[in-house]
C-alpha cells in the first residue's frame, strides 16, 4: 500500500489512498477544509470496527436497524500531542440485537478482526462501551 498527500495551500493537503480516494486535510488552527491527520485516526479507529461489528451482527442473522461508533481521544498537553487513552462507544439499534452477541461482536473486532484498534492498542489505552436499543 502506498499513500500520499500533495500540498495545496497553507496547511491544506490533498490525501490520495492507495485505491485512489482523495480527502483534505487541513488544521483546525488554520483555515480548517477538512480534518486534521489526528482526527483522521480516531476516524479510520471507529471505521474499522464499526465495519467488523456490522460484519459480524450481520453474520449473526441480527437485524440492525441503525448503528454508530464514537470515538473520543485524549491526548497528550506536550509535544508530541499523542492520543494517551480512546473510548470507542457502539450505539446499536434493532430487532432481536441481545447483549451477548454484541459483547461477541465487539470483542472479535478489538481482538481479531480490526487492524486499526490492534495497531493502536500497542501504545494508547483503549476502552469500549456499547448502549443497543431495541426496536419491535
Amino acid at each position: 500500500m502506498k499513500a500520499k498527500v500533495v500540498w495545496i495551500d497553507n496547511f491544506q493537503f490533498m490525501g490520495v489512498s492507495p485505491s485512489g480516494h482523495g480527502i483534505v486535510l487541513d488544521s483546525p488552527e488554520k483555515t480548517s477544509y477538512g480534518p486534521s491527520p489526528m482526527e483522521l485516526v480516531l476516524i479510520a479507529l471507529a471505521g474499522c470496527t464499526g465495519m467488523d461489528v456490522i460484519s459480524i451482527l450481520e453474520k449473526m442473522k441480527k437485524k440492525v436497524e441503525k448503528f454508530e461508533v464514537s470515538c473520543e481521544g485524549e491526548r497528550a498537553e506536550e509535544h508530541p500531542r499523542v492520543y494517551k487513552k480512546i473510548k470507542v462507544h457502539y450505539y446499536i439499534q434493532g430487532k432481536d440485537i441481545d447483549d451477548a452477541s454484541v459483547k461477541r461482536a465487539i470483542e472479535l473486532s478489538k481482538e481479531k478482526y480490526c487492524s486499526v484498534s490492534i495497531m493502536l492498542s500497542k501504545a494508547v489505552e483503549i476502552s469500549f462501551t456499547y448502549e443497543i436499543k431495541a426496536t419491535q
